[in-house]
């Protein structure tokens, strides 16, 4: 753990929107972690250097949480599990902290990159990619920061499924093996998923 980067955050005990608007204020963010064992410590973080972490590590880096109260201070590791944005403002309202074994699974979500350039849009197909992310089931310290997945020999018509994707050691989809990625489909089975679903359309209003 003492390679992990650490944030020290302090264990709060007024809650509700008055305190955590004046905690704003004061450039602190109201959060919570959420132990291992499954008990709730309400917390409050610098507002720069969690932005900091979450700006290098995301949510599927493991770093370390040091809470401070009055004379004592617990360490643990932990993820960037939810985080309440302004609407619109860029700027954290609240923030869950998921405390970690590192020594049992858990199950993330981790984002998906794309990359290349499919064979099938070359002869004049479209790309569709169905997921964004996918969720993993690892040990913390394996998880992945990203899944890159290559679509460079995607024919048309043809899809990629979870089954199809090569992850790294120690680390399992959650999904099921026959969900599908992402496809390459051609200008005629794009207009045929129209029409069915025209038709779907038109059976669901005549209903």
């Amino acid at each position: 753990m003492s390679n992990f980067v650490t944030l020290t955050v302090q264990k709060r005990s007024s809650t509700g929107k008055g305190a955590n608007r004046r905690l704003r204020a004061a450039g602190l963010i109201p959060a919570v972690f959420y132990t291992p064992g499954g008990e709730n410590i309400p917390v409050q973080a610098p507002e720069l250097p969690l932005e900091k972490i979450f700006e290098n590590h995301g949510r599927t880096t493991i770093f370390n949480v040091e809470i401070v109260d009055g004379d004592q201070k617990t360490t643990a590791p932990a993820l960037l599990w939810d985080i309440d944005f302004h609407p619109t403002k860029n700027r954290m309202l609240h923030v869950d902290f998921f405390g970690v074994d590192l020594e049992k699974e858990i199950k993330v979500r981790v984002p998906i990159e794309y990359i290349g350039t499919a064979k099938g849009t070359k002869l004049g197909g479209s790309i569709e990619t169905f997921f964004e992310s996918m969720d993993v089931l690892c040990k913390p310290l394996a998880l992945p920061s990203k899944l890159v997945i290559d679509v460079t020999e995607l024919a048309l018509n043809q899809h990629l499924r979870v089954q199809d994707v090569v992850l790294p050691e120690g680390v399992s989809s959650a999904f099921d093996p026959s969900v599908t990625l992402v496809s390459v489909i051609s200008a005629s089975a794009a207009a045929g998923e129209g029409e069915e679903g025209a038709a779907a359309a038109d059976g669901a209003s005549a209903a």
